[in-house]
């Protein structure tokens, strides 16, 4: 059983939104950093949104920044993505990710979001496209 389970992508005209879903599958979530990262084909894998335990800290890519909202449900295990007003620089590959924060390697959630490359082990991301 797969770790990480992303859903909700798909085809979506500019202006659109779509809503991910990722279920981390875990025992527990509530102490843990959530996050959501996007590969786009060439690009490297960027930080999208990042989440603290408990919600109380919130970090966007600038790109991002008033259209997309993360969430979650510690009850589910499962993070939320809202995409609202979506562009078609946001067509990427979606995936999520969980971290344990506050020490020295994710100190917070820009940490988090700014190293991917600390991450070892992903799902298969969900595909958005945003295309008329």
């Amino acid at each position: 059983q797969s770790r990480l389970v992303e859903s909700g992508g798909g085809l979506v005209q500019p202006g659109g939104s779509l809503r991910l879903s990722c279920v981390l599958n875990r025992s527990h979530l509530d102490d843990h950093f959530v996050g959501w990262f996007r590969q786009a084909p060439g690009k490297e894998r960027e930080g999208v949104a990042c989440m603290s335990d408990g919600g109380s800290s919130i970090h966007y890519a600038d790109s991002v920044k008033g259209r997309f909202v993360i969430s979650r449900d510690d009850a589910k295990t499962t993070t939320y993505l809202q995409m609202n007003n979506v562009e078609p620089e946001d067509t990427a590959v979606y995936y999520c990710q969980w971290a344990l924060g506050g020490g020295p390697r994710f100190p917070d959630v820009q940490g988090m979001c700014s190293s991917p490359l600390k991450f070892h082990y992903w799902g298969q991301g969900t595909q958005v496209t945003v295309s008329s």
